[in-house]
């Protein structure tokens, strides 16, 4: 799942530190891909900080997450929606209908949480913004964190952007995807490929939402219930 979307199960969590926790993981990756902690690992190392517990709460909270939605029915059956929606815009250029399904998904389960205001995104922000102390420094510096500069760079960008608020369009979620393939592939659509992919994702979301996408949240929510972090 992606960022508002793993935010939805802690849009009730005061603690800024677990939400930022929640998001760590795709931080992490997103400020440098070879990147690779895993303080779950090691859990001796933050449990006598209450701020580095909190992190490594829902740093776990978060791989949770992503477990059951992948292996979830409804995982399995939408992305082979969204790929046959979107096969016929690949038949040319090194794209994988796959890989573009599964990211696919996700980026537009934040858009429907966002546009139907399940998620308060200025309240994330809050959040993350609150976390980003020498707590959090702390934290990644025993989790072996490579970079410190590096990271809170990327870190300062990502918040003062506000980027997942561009989510409320279609248009930027094909923009999401564009860049996100770009780190794999050279030039991976064209931009007659980039106008028929907003076209499917507009389609793939009526579905979705006519379909109940709420499910899949509600079926996560009940199993992070049962479980103790």
């Amino acid at each position: 799942m992606n960022f508002l979307s793993h935010f939805y199960f802690e849009r009730q969590n005061s603690s800024a530190y677990v939400v930022m926790g929640v998001v760590l993981p795709d931080l992490i990756k997103n400020a440098d891909k070879d990147w690779n902690l895993n303080p779950q690992k090691d859990e001796y190392l933050f449990r006598d900080v209450p701020d580095y517990a909190s992190l490594l709460t829902g740093w776990k909270r978060h791989l949770e997450v992503d477990r059951i939605f992948h292996s979830s029915a409804f995982f399995k059956e939408q992305t082979a929606n969204l790929k046959q929606l979107i096969l016929p815009v690949l038949q040319t250029g090194p794209v994988k209908p796959f890989f573009l399904a599964h990211i696919g998904l996700e980026l537009i389960l934040d858009h429907l949480i966002l546009t139907q205001g399940f998620v308060d995104t200025s309240q994330f922000y809050h959040q993350l913004s609150a976390a980003h102390t020498q707590s959090l420094a702390g934290f990644l510096k025993f989790a072996g964190l490579p970079d410190q500069d590096r990271f809170d760079h990327f870190l300062d960008k990502f918040i003062s952007s506000e980027y997942l608020f561009s989510y409320e369009k279609i248009e930027h979620i094909t923009y999401a995807l564009n860049r996100i393939c770009m780190r794999l592939w050279h030039n991976p659509f064209t931009e007659v490929q980039l106008q028929l992919l907003t076209l499917q994702l507009e389609e793939f979301k009526e579905q979705l939402n006519q379909q109940g996408y709420l499910k899949i949240f509600d079926q996560i929510e009940l199993e992070l219930d049962q479980q103790t972090f």
